[in-house]
């Protein structure tokens, strides 16, 4: 006959259980857990060996073992006492002698009990007995440390001056320090005039060279756009539409479109493949100065004489941010390949770092004290950039914008700054020739010959606002307020003794600002 097994729900069964786990532990709830008197003891002892092994045996001397060995064991043998558990049995030190195994000391109750001398007071003995006959030869053939120091190779002006008297050796002056000087640029054929290409009616205010090295566009003010051979220098196309001066150009790398601002307010994309305008970007409430492509995504940045940057979409024209911050017009703008970073210069004499990403200012350099008209990257091996001013060129390192030098020498307005596989620096109306000083650096002039004018215009009319190497960098075009366009390339006839380089060493005075 089998019995009906009482069936409990879920929750009665769990609160049973826990009403039995409560009885049981109820004598010592809340209560701290109780001390192991076994392991705390192996705890401080693992402490205390770990903390004083080292000085727990200390070196028996062997003097004191031949002396005081024999009759004064046993007593040690008495004072033995357990330190701590689980050790061998130590010796207690006491008493204020520092060797009571010395000659003339008694044994007492205040030194008996010492097992060993300390170290100091082994020293000092040491000291004080006389050299063994051993310890003498020794000294008399051993080398002295000027000896050591001769046969190792340095110089005595390097040793100090109480070795050179123990040596035996004169004191030689210690030389001066010289200051650091500029070395001497490697010399390279001079740049010269290779052709002028005439065509434009007004100032020629930028360029830009296709990725295929095969033509160039210049922008000017008689409000035209001109497409150039690059190899014969004649004219391929003009394209108008603009109703003020062109102020900027660039063709794009990714797709056949050629852009171009100016000062009518208007940021215009050409499609080349049909010669006409494909898209308008409308936003800037003033004349556009500058625009560059970001080399690898599809965006358009802009600036303007209404102190903003503007990034476009490409494709959609929309305007992704707006980069305020500036007090004065914005006159140059750059895209940095390798991290998501826009550069602006502007007439409030400030250089700006933008996240492309956030649009916010990321950085602000102050150091220039008049307009920053141009700003460049270096080539994408050399996280640096430059900024030139009237009053000299920086040099900067990204991301952070960390100054690193200063390029004085021009007395003019910069309107231009250009890179190559060596930073190359133009001036507004002085073309210099680079030096060769390093890849990615920016070098110092080491030439430097006037651009020749066009028949019948005026000196001052014969600054240099827009240069451009092309993609093979042996030639330079440049555009002059003399309404052309002139090609410049190294002279293939040049040696370093027709054309000598004109430099003298000068002391590195690095400024801060």
């Amino acid at each position: 006959m089998s019995e009906d097994v009482q069936k409990h729900s879920v929750h009665t069964l769990v609160f049973r259980s826990l009403k039995r786990t409560h009885d049981m532990f109820v004598s010592d709830h809340a209560k701290p857990v109780s001390m192991d008197e076994q392991s705390r003891k192996l705890k401080m002892a693992a402490k205390l060996r770990a903390e004083y092994d080292a000085v727990l045996h200390m070196p028996v001397l062997k003097e004191g073992k031949d002396k005081g060995s024999n009759h004064i064991s046993d007593q040690y043998s008495q004072q033995a006492y357990s330190a701590l558990p689980g050790l061998d049995p130590e010796y207690l030190i006491t008493g204020t002698h520092p060797y009571p195994y010395g000659p003339g000391v008694a044994l007492t109750a205040d030194t008996q009990l010492q097992k060993m001398p300390s170290e100091g007071a082994v020293q000092s003995l040491a000291l004080a007995l006389p050299p063994s006959q051993s310890r003498q030869q020794a000294n008399l053939t051993a080398a002295s440390v000027a000896d050591i120091h001769r046969h190792a190779g340095s110089a005595e002006r390097s040793q100090p001056t109480s070795l050179l008297e123990a040596g035996g050796m004169k004191n030689s002056p210690l030389t001066a320090r010289k200051a650091p000087t500029m070395p001497k640029p490697q010399w390279h054929p001079p740049w010269k005039l290779f052709r002028v290409i005439s065509g434009h009616l007004g100032w020629v205010r930028s360029i830009a060279v296709e990725p295929g090295n095969q033509w160039f566009v210049t922008g000017s003010a008689d409000r035209t756009i001109k497409i150039w051979d690059l190899a014969s220098g004649k004219l391929k196309l003009s394209l108008t539409g603009h109703i003020s001066t062109v102020r900027g150009v660039a063709v794009s790398s990714r797709s056949p479109y050629l852009f171009s601002c100016g000062e009518d307010k208007q940021v215009k994309c050409w499609d080349l493949e049909y010669n006409k305008v494909i898209r308008h970007y409308h936003g800037h409430l003033s004349a556009v100065y500058g625009l560059d492509l970001h080399p690898t995504i599809d965006v358009l940045v802009t600036c303007s004489r209404d102190a903003t940057a503007r990034v476009w979409d490409i494709r959609t024209k929309a305007n992704v941010h707006t980069l305020s911050g500036h007090t004065n017009t914005v006159a140059t703008v750059k895209c940095q390949a390798v991290e998501p970073q826009i550069i602006t210069g502007s007439h409030d004499t400030t250089i700006r770092l933008w996240d492309l990403i956030a649009g916010k200012t990321r950085a602000t350099l102050t150091n220039h004290k008049k307009s920053v008209r141009a700003v460049v990257p270096a080539p994408q091996t050399v996280h640096t950039f430059g900024s030139g001013s009237p009053d000299n060129i920086k040099q900067w390192k990204f991301p952070e914008g960390n100054f690193i030098q200063n390029l004085s020498g021009h007395n003019a307005i910069i309107n231009t700054v250009r890179p190559s596989t060596r930073m190359e620096c133009w001036s507004l109306e002085l073309i210099t020739a680079p030096s060769t000083c390093g890849t990615g650096g920016l070098g110092t002039t080491s030439r430097g010959s006037h651009a020749a004018v066009q028949p019948g215009s005026l000196d001052s009319e014969s600054g240099i606002f827009a240069c451009m190497f092309d993609h093979s960098e042996s030639r330079l075009i440049t555009a002059e307020a003399d309404k052309t366009i002139k090609v410049y390339r190294e002279d293939d006839t040049a040696t370093e003794e027709s054309h000598p380089v004109n430099w003298k060493p000068e002391i590195i005075k690095r400024k801060r600002y």
